[in-house]
């Protein structure tokens, strides 16, 4: 016989056996799913939770993208911080298409009684919006709405300002110098998601009111925006490049910020890319916690069936047919939990939109995505092969006998090297997914590499308790010393509930430990010596006398002043700011103009940490302070140069010193600092805080507020006062909303845990009834079974939250430190109202077994002994 012919014959037999392994496989299964309901359960959850997220997201990305042209209200976007574009600049854009004009800064808003309000002040011309509709209460046409009539220019305001002044329409209010009249209410902006967050209401006008405000001072914070709509049949991309490239070659110093309508809001799509990786991850640890779940289903199933394996073995059946055999029944099943979970996930958009299509203020297009799909599949299956391997591989070397006396005595063996091999190899995989499709690969890398310690933690705090049981002197008491038995005798539950309460433990201490901090941070007391007030737009030539008036409304507190620029990194180290590589955590001080100053001291709040400050009467080239982490995210250092654009001009500066920076004060700080001599000329605003004398805002009177407000806008109408309180609780209702959908996800992984805890005790009924009639046959009660089984429970349920509250407190601690770079204080309340609930969880479900187990019967189970 040929090579070819022994390989063929081969491949044949071996492609019968195949066949024959998924024959038996099924033909198993005929009998029901008994004892693998939690195996489909948690492989269930933690796929719908990858898919859902997964196709929550994608929808969304959908949706931007479609609405793309109307979020940004044209095909491409050119807007400018403290300045007008140029005549000719805006020349050369109107002779590519059609442009609207639009202007955006902060200001107060004083009603006919006094009463003032922080707005989002947006100035439009007659073409706005020329792309998606605003929709207001009354409809009007836009002329109408913005028309001077008798002195009094027309506005539309959002619902929140009218409920907070208590105005009608009709209602008059002032803005800086100019009078308006509120006619209408606005209910949506086409462009809104575009802007980002506001810390006030909406409020309408025209372009040409504004100049009547007196509020366009040089240097005021104002951001011009002039959209451009292509004409129809040549708006592709292609175009569209070719306008963003004609617009930078044609003023190379321009400063531009240009958006186009493939990334219409760039923030908004990497905070959902972010959002969308974490809650994935919260499913992953979801499938993870599911995954000891289907080892302990797959050993109980196992042990249930070893009379099944040894007569396979007894008819010639090799270990690896055996183990082919359940390891095909383990996939069968990952797929049926796995399709499950793709139902539920994918129906989750369409869920969505359904019930809260109207009220969602995001562009969500329901449909299937098989990528996210498939990629929740492969999750699936590859996490019941990661943790169903390792009591599968057990089976193959194990002799006849053995299984048979099994009953008796668990004889421990790890599984062959080839089997060892297979699950590192299906392991490196799921690592591979869970890390190479993530969009922060080191969060990833993060998530990983702890779920790894958990995993292994645990396991050997099981053993520590094992062993420490073993080792405790006899107890005279009864019912003490059989739980100390239970939880280091062969077959004990103590590694399967320590895993499965563990991990679930660990996540919800996580989550309510970053709960209770955000909270702390954004919506309780204010930091010690935090700033009461922000004032914005002070007039460089103003700053003087407004500091004075300041010292005389209110005496004792401390008034801070800087002045203050804006301008946009656009080299750094000769390489263009589009071409830099920044880190994750840098990259956002790239995106966008930031806040720019110029000093002679250092800054308070900021330390030195590399370099020399350049001193108050340094008269050299431009030199510029970085702070120290953005700098290495840029991968800068000392001596380095970076361009900054200010008011259309490059600004080179060396970087001389690089700080680290206190903000968890809320004082004013800049990631970038410049020598004093590097704007001379330039026109600039001034900012200034306010920090009253008591220790914090939330001790200060909302009258005094009220009146400090009140006394700034009538002296100075073209500053804008910003309550610090009311601006982060604005933060704080959107952190809220973040926070309640990781509590949603989060408590996938709860139920998941709790299922698996189930299951575990459930894989050990059988020995509990051995356990229950052979004690209550030697003369035991059932009071004292019971109260053993208790003791037992609530043992390991107390070991295991104390390991559950140290590691979600330090996960918590790192996450808020480290990612949010927030303070961190440990909620001790939280953490004592998980270890009650682990240790109720546990001893209930326990007891609820156990009470199962006493039940029975004594001369049936004797019988069959």
């Amino acid at each position: 016989m040929s090579i070819a012919s022994e390989v063929a014959v081969q491949v044949r037999t071996q492609g019968r056996a195949s066949s024959l392994a998924f024959r038996y496989a099924l033909r198993e299964l005929r009998g029901g799913l008994r004892g693998f309901y939690v195996f489909i359960a948690c492989i269930a959850l933690g796929v719908m939770a990858i898919a859902g997220v997964g196709s929550v997201a994608a929808s969304l990305g959908d949706g931007l993208s479609r609405e793309g042209r109307t979020l940004l209200g044209g095909d491409v976007a050119f807007s400018l911080i403290s300045r007008e574009a140029k005549p000719n600049e805006v020349a050369y854009l109107r002779t590519r298409g059609e442009v609207s004009v639009a202007a955006t800064l902060r200001a107060m808003a004083r009603s006919g009684d006094g009463k003032l309000a922080l707005v989002e002040l947006k100035a439009v011309d007659g073409k706005y919006p020329m792309l998606g509709e605003l929709t207001l209460e009354p409809s009007m046409p836009i002329a109408d709405l913005l028309t001077e009539r008798d002195g009094v220019f027309g506005a539309a305001a959002d619902s929140t300002l009218l409920a907070r002044l208590d105005l009608k329409l009709g209602d008059r209010v002032t803005i800086g110098s100019a009078t308006y009249q509120i006619r209408s209410v606005v209910a949506a902006e086409p462009d809104k998601l575009a802007g980002g967050v506001g810390l006030g209401p909406r409020f309408l006008i025209s372009e040409a009111s504004l100049r009547a405000t007196d509020l366009l001072q040089p240097g005021s914070l104002v951001r011009w925006i002039y959209r451009v709509k292509l004409p129809d049949g040549a708006n592709d991309d292609r175009a569209t490049t070719a306008l963003i490239d004609g617009a930078r070659a044609a003023a190379p110093e321009a400063g531009w910020e240009v958006r186009s309508r493939s990334n219409a809001s760039p923030q908004l799509e990497r905070t959902i890319n972010r959002f969308t990786q974490f809650l994935t991850l919260v499913g992953l640890a979801a499938l993870l916690v599911g995954g000891v779940g289907v080892a302990n289903a797959v050993k109980s199933h196992i042990d249930r069936r070893r009379d099944v394996i040894a007569s396979f073995k007894a008819l010639g059946a090799t270990g690896r047919d055996v183990f082919t055999i359940y390891c095909t029944q383990v996939v069968v099943l990952a797929g049926i939990g796995s399709a499950i979970g793709l139902v539920l996930g994918a129906a989750l958009p369409f869920v969505i939109v359904g019930l809260f299509g109207k009220l969602l203020p995001l562009p969500v297009v329901p449909a299937l995505h098989p990528d996210e799909l498939a990629l929740s599949f492969i999750y699936g299956q590859l996490t019941a092969l990661a943790f169903g391997l390792w009591p599968l591989g057990r089976v193959h070397d194990v002799p006849v006998a053995a299984l048979f006396r099994e009953t008796v005595a668990s004889e421990w063996h790890r599984p062959r090297w080839s089997y060892l091999a297979l699950m590192a190899v299906v392991v490196a995989l799921l690592i591979g997914v869970a890390i190479g499709l993530a969009y922060d690969k080191r969060v990833a890398t993060v998530f990983v590499v702890a779920s790894i310690a958990v995993f292994l933690l645990l396991r050997g705090i099981a053993e520590i308790l094992m062993a420490v049981a073993r080792r405790l002197p006899r107890s005279r008491m009864t019912m003490l010393r059989l739980a100390i038995a239970n939880i280091h005798r062969p077959g004990a539950l103590t590694p399967s509930v320590v895993l499965s309460l563990g991990l679930g433990l660990a996540v919800l201490v996580t989550i309510t430990q970053i709960d209770g901090n955000l909270r702390r941070q954004f919506l309780a007391a204010l930091p010690e010596r935090a700033p009461s007030f922000f004032f914005i737009d002070i007039p460089s030539t103003e700053a003087d006398r407004f500091n004075a008036f300041l010292g005389q409304i209110a005496a004792g507190s401390t008034v801070e002043d800087v002045p203050m620029l804006r301008g946009r990194i656009v080299a750094a180290r000769g390489v263009k700011a589009d071409q830099l590589k920044p880190s994750v955590d840098s990259e956002w001080v790239l995106q966008s103009d930031r806040g720019l100053t110029y000093t002679g001291e250092i800054p308070k709040g900021s330390k030195i940490v590399e370099g020399e400050w350049w001193g108050p009467d340094y008269s050299g080239p431009p030199l510029v302070s970085m702070e120290k982490k953005i700098a290495d995210g840029l991968s800068l250092k000392i001596g380095d140069e970076i361009v900054v654009n200010v008011l259309g001009r490059d600004v080179p500066a060396k970087i001389a010193n690089l700080r680290n920076i206190d903000w968890q004060g809320l004082g004013i700080n800049f990631v970038l600092v410049f020598s004093p001599n590097a704007f001379k000329g330039a026109p600039h605003s001034h900012v200034a805080t306010l920090t009253e004398p008591h220790a914090s805002a939330t001790q200060a009177s909302s009258n005094d507020d009220a009146r400090i407000i009140k006394q700034v806008a009538d002296a100075f109408p073209m500053v804008t006062s910003v309550r610090v309180r009311e601006a982060l609780e604005t933060i704080g209702s959107v952190v809220s909303n973040l926070v309640l959908a990781i509590r949603g996800a989060s408590a996938v992984t709860l139920i998941s845990a709790i299922l698996v805890l189930g299951g575990a005790l459930a894989a050990g009924h059988r020995h509990r009834v051995y356990d229950a009639v052979i004690l209550k046959t030697l003369g035991a009660t059932r009071a004292r079974l019971l109260g053993a089984y208790a003791l037992e429970y609530l043992m390991i349920g107390f070991a295991t939250a104390i390991f559950g509250v140290i590691a979600g407190s330090v996960a918590a601690w790192l996450i808020v430190t480290r990612l949010m770079t927030l303070s961190f204080i440990w909620q001790a309340g939280s953490a004592a109202l998980v270890v009650a609930a682990a240790l109720v969880v546990t001893v209930g479900l326990g007891l609820a077994g156990t009470l199962l187990a006493l039940n029975q019967k004594p001369a049936s189970v004797l019988r069959n002994l």
